[in-house]
């Protein structure tokens, strides 16, 4: 699961994260490519922008879900 003491700074303030445990697999940016995108120099995920709409969120959800290593986090707020 992911951790929010190790998530990545680049991360933008909201309940959705992505860890130092991302391998830069692109599920994430596949599933949800309004919302998450590359640190091309670290190699990793992270999120750019939290959900706004109801579809976002749900695709958000989906991507934490689907994570192979369980690097994104929601820590509900």
């Amino acid at each position: 699961m992911a951790d929010a003491a190790n998530k990545y700074a680049e991360n933008v303030e909201g309940k959705f994260y992505v860890d130092d445990q991302c391998i830069d697999c692109d599920l994430c940016r596949e599933t949800a490519p309004a919302n998450f995108k590359r640190n091309d120099d670290g190699g990793h995920s992270y999120v750019y922008k939290q959900p706004e709409t109801p579809e976002e969120e749900a695709l958000c959800k989906e991507a934490m879900e689907g994570c192979p290593v369980e690097a994104i986090g929601n820590d509900g707020a």
